[in-house]
């Protein structure tokens, strides 16, 4: 992988003596989404293919060798996904989410059981600045991945540490815990639904379990519990946030809408209800819709989804669903659709609005 100095071009090159056909796999990267893009063999038995000016981000591709999907094995950086694994490229450039002379943050891998689904599972958690070195106590933002994607996802391809050091850095953000545990209860699927998807949803590994409801249990009964435990964080509901994308940002609705009095800030990236009939949500969250304290106590409830997302018209009935029922949501249409390029950015809009 080799980046253009001038142009940001970005060059990919693959050896595979016997490989009869190689091509490159990215979700984000320049040509068609999805599609794959063809290298040409070239002298020494190198594939390559370079790619027209890429814009500055974070990307996460694979090779495809004779049909078989393989990392890259010259780029160490990598990114986990629910059950799979993806080579990083950084293209620099993106100022929010470059890596700055600024102080870090620290992130740990973070082992816990989980009574809810009796078995051990893993976390990742962001410490600010000087957290190991002090003793105060911070404010805590649970920040939820998509379907497919892992607890690794948001800091290998999302870039939440970077952008989390740049904010504090500039006095844009409060300094403050971000918890990014694993979203899926199974090594492939995505736990048991809620309900039962409406006609016309997606078939196959879309549709089951975006509700999630195993879950929002071990959130409920088990990591949040763990981190007021084991971290300095504090724990009134003004210094509580909950934000998620996708699946991610479903889980959050389903969490903050059945606590509504235990998160003041609530943020749902390219999400929305997802697969729920809104009468029935209205039903199940009746006497909680109707609290008026409640509702009067959430500080921010934001929504972002970009206007090519497949989730925008979702997102656009879940903002009109809580503003009947007297909640305050702001919602901003973003350009594009679901991918990291968006998340990222929301990431970067939101954090600077807790805890204000």
């Amino acid at each position: 992988m080799k980046l253009g100095q001038s142009n940001r071009t970005v060059t990919v090159r693959l050896h595979a003596p016997k490989a009869e056909s190689v091509s490159l796999s990215s979700s984000d990267l320049p040509g068609t989404p999805g599609q794959q893009r063809t290298l040409t063999k070239g002298e020494n038995n190198v594939w390559e293919l370079t790619l027209p000016t890429v814009n500055p981000g974070t990307y996460r591709y694979t090779f495809s060798v004779d049909g078989v999907a393989v990392v890259d094995p010259r780029n160490p950086a990598v990114s986990q996904s629910n059950g799979n694994v993806f080579s990083v490229l950084h293209v620099p450039g993106a100022d929010f989410m470059d890596t700055k002379a600024v102080p870090h943050g620290a992130v740990a891998e973070v082992f816990y059981h989980s009574s809810a689904l009796d078995k051990d599972r893993r976390m990742h958690v962001y410490t600010p600045p000087g957290y190991e070195t002090g003793s105060d106590k911070y404010p805590v933002l649970y920040l939820l991945h998509g379907a497919g994607d892992s607890d690794d996802s948001w800091t290998s391809v999302g870039r939440a540490n970077f952008i989390l050091d740049n904010l504090i850095a500039a006095g844009k953000a409060k300094p403050m815990v971000v918890v990014m545990p694993a979203g899926h209860t199974g090594p492939f699927g995505f736990g048991a639904p809620r309900a039962p998807a409406p006609a016309g949803a997606p078939a196959g590994g879309a549709r089951p379990g975006l509700g999630n409801q195993a879950f929002e249990e071990d959130f409920t009964k088990d990591i949040r519990p763990y981190v007021e435990k084991h971290y300095r964080v504090q724990t009134e509901r003004n210094s509580r946030a909950i934000a998620g994308l996708s699946m991610g940002g479903a889980q959050t609705l389903n969490i903050a809408l059945a606590d509504l009095k235990d998160y003041a800030y609530v943020g749902v990236f390219s999400s929305g209800l997802l697969f729920r009939d809104p009468s029935q949500v209205e039903s199940d969250l009746k006497t909680k819709l109707a609290d008026n304290d409640a509702k009067a106590g959430v500080k921010l409830l934001w929504f972002s989804t970009g206007s090519q997302d497949f989730l925008i018209q979702q997102t656009r009935n879940t903002v009109d669903l809580l503003k009947k029922n007297g909640l305050a949501p702001q919602f901003k249409e973003s350009e594009g659709g679901h991918t990291w390029i968006n998340w990222q950015k929301y990431l970067n809009e939101f954090a600077p609005q807790l805890f204000q």
